[in-house]
This record gives C-alpha cells, sequence and structure tokens, in this order.
C-alpha cells in the first residue's frame, strides 16, 4: 500500500499524514491512495466515512472514463499512462477521484505516471483548490498521452513507407500491434473526453473560471487524441489489406512459376517415360547416336515451350 496526503493553506503547501487528513480542515486536502480494492474500500468506509455510492465508485474493479455529480461533490474517474505492465486490451491506468470544495480523495490500483506531475505541480505552488488540482489532472494525464498517439501515428507512417513484399511478416505484426494499441487508447479516450467536458459544465462552487478553461483544453486535447485513433484504426486497417493483397500476389506469382516450371517438363516427362519403356521395339534402342539425339529433342521441346510462355508475358 502506498498512500500520502498534501494541504494547501494560503499558498502554504505541507505533506502530511494521511490518517490526520482525513480531519484536516484547509483550502485543499490531498489524499492519494494507491491498494487493493479490499483495503481502500476498508479505509474509505471506516476512516473516510464516505457514503457507500462515493466508496463503490473509488473502488470499482472495471471503470471507464465518466464524471457524475453527488451534491456538492463529483465522482470523476479518468485513465492515464502507467509503467507498470499493462495488459493490450487495458493499456492505460484508473485514477478514481471524489472531490467536494476543500478535499479530493483520489484511488489508483496500479501507478499513475501523472501523479508525479501533479505533485510537482502541488509544490510549486500553481494548486490552491480541488478544481486546480483536478484541472492539473486532467491536463497531465492528456499531455502525457498526446506523444503515445502522435508515436503509433509515426510507426504506421513507416510501415507505409515500407510496404514491400520483402517484408510482410515483420510489417504484419507492426501493423498489427499498432492497431491494437489504438484500439486500445480509443476505448478510454473517447469517453475520457465526454467526461472532461461534462465536469467542466457542472454548476459546482468550488470549480473556477479558469479551471474550466483548463478542462476544456484537456477535453479538446483528449478529443484530437480520439480522432487521430480512429484515423489511426482506418489505416492500420487500410494498410493490413495491402499487406495481404501483397502476400497474395507473391503467392500467385510462386504458383505461377511452379505450374510453368511442370508444364515446361510434363512432354519432356512423357517422352522419356515412352522411350524408357521395358518393351522390344523401341525406335533407335541400339542405334549409339539416339540418347543424344533424345535429349537434343527434349531440349528443343523446352526451349520451345519456355519461348511460348515469354510470349505471352506469364513470367511478367
Amino acid at each position: 500500500m502506498n498512500s500520502f496526503a498534501y494541504c494547501v493553506h494560503h499558498a502554504d503547501v505541507r505533506r502530511i499524514d494521511p490518517q490526520q487528513a482525513v480531519t484536516h480542515q484547509s483550502e485543499l486536502v490531498w489524499i492519494h491512495r494507491t491498494d487493493s480494492d479490499a483495503a481502500a474500500q476498508a479505509w474509505l468506509c471506516h476512516c473516510a466515512g464516505l457514503p457507500d455510492i462515493i466508496v463503490d465508485a473509488l473502488t470499482a474493479s472495471e471503470t471507464r472514463p465518466r464524471c457524475d455529480a453527488v451534491g456538492e461533490g463529483v465522482i470523476l474517474n479518468l485513465r492515464g499512462r502507467s509503467n507498470d505492465a499493462v495488459p493490450m486490451s487495458d493499456p492505460l491506468a484508473s485514477v478514481r477521484i471524489w472531490a467536494v470544495a476543500g478535499r479530493l480523495i483520489s484511488v489508483t490500483r496500479r501507478p499513475l505516471t501523472a501523479i508525479a506531475l501533479v505533485e510537482a505541480e502541488l509544490a510549486s505552488g500553481a494548486i490552491h483548490d480541488p478544481g486546480d488540482l483536478i484541472a492539473a489532472f486532467a491536463t497531465a494525464i492528456t499531455t502525457e498521452l498526446d506523444p503515445e498517439v502522435a508515436e503509433l501515428g509515426d510507426l504506421l507512417d513507416d510501415c507505409e513507407a515500407d510496404l514491400t513484399g520483402d517484408r510482410v511478416f515483420e510489417l504484419r505484426q507492426k501493423v498489427t500491434k499498432v492497431r491494437s494499441t489504438a484500439i486500445g487508447y480509443r476505448r478510454f479516450l473517447s469517453p475520457q473526453r465526454a467526461a472532461i467536458e461534462k465536469l467542466a459544465a457542472l454548476p459546482v462552487p468550488w470549480l473556477q473560471g479558469d479551471d474550466r478553461l483548463h478542462l476544456a483544453a484537456a477535453a479538446d486535447r483528449a478529443a484530437r487524441m480520439a480522432e487521430e485513433l480512429e484515423a489511426i484504426r482506418e489505416r492500420a486497417a487500410l494498410t493490413h489489406e495491402a499487406l495481404t493483397d501483397l502476400r497474395a500476389e507473391q503467392i500467385d506469382r510462386r504458383s505461377l512459376i511452379i505450374a510453368i516450371v511442370a508444364m515446361v517438363f510434363l512432354p519432356l516427362t512423357f517422352l522419356t517415360g515412352l522411350l524408357g519403356m521395358n518393351v522390344a521395339g523401341i525406335p533407335y534402342a541400339h542405334a549409339p547416336w539416339a540418347f543424344w539425339g533424345v535429349v537434343g529433342v527434349c531440349g528443343l521441346l523446352a526451349v520451345g515451350i519456355a519461348g511460348y510462355f515469354i510470349q505471352r508475358h506469364w513470367f511478367r
């Protein structure tokens, strides 16, 4: 379990014990916990004294970005980057937030990289109330994800530039990975945009005008990333189809070569098989020039059949 707490009073930022922060009164008290659902649920119920509906929202095993007003408070779920190993289907870690005037409680199950950015901004004195803290969370998360989405687009650009038949298998693996990652990101970024927009429009008194502007900017960035991910997904599908076509063309070309070789040797096999029968009466069986004569006839047949295929452009 990893937990910490900060209090901000008249631009004075202090780190305090999480147990003391429960009853501490200030302009802003931020309590953060990273632990299991059972431990967080017990602490939220017995120590923080939160209602069951809020505890359930902060400790749900499966979450998606959402924003709901409960009285004068707000339940907010966001998704951001994590340095821990994550499955391809769920690439972003969640942060669950309960915010009221003067207090914010955040809960994560996996370490969120945006936490360090928010802590640094808090230590610099730029955060004074829960509205500033939530806006910092939304800005840090979307700012971190922006280069990740841009990198996916760059990887797909490289795959499209190297679209050749010699690298079909390698490119298919890269395109599949880009497509899977884009789908996983878009699954959360689209509802995250809606959640941030809804938060910016809520009539809670502790959200100031500058907070709403920062939230609107974060929502716009999330919307742009969601659109970019949708474009990446469609481009990846087209690239995958192009790779499939290249692979099919390779197979067709190789099959054609095999067919041509078989057709060249088919009459030669028939001729040699006919003359190789162990029966009496084979013409020129005892002639000294017969072997080389048959070889010459086979060579002429092979050259003639190959010339016919070349004239018909079968080798192109």
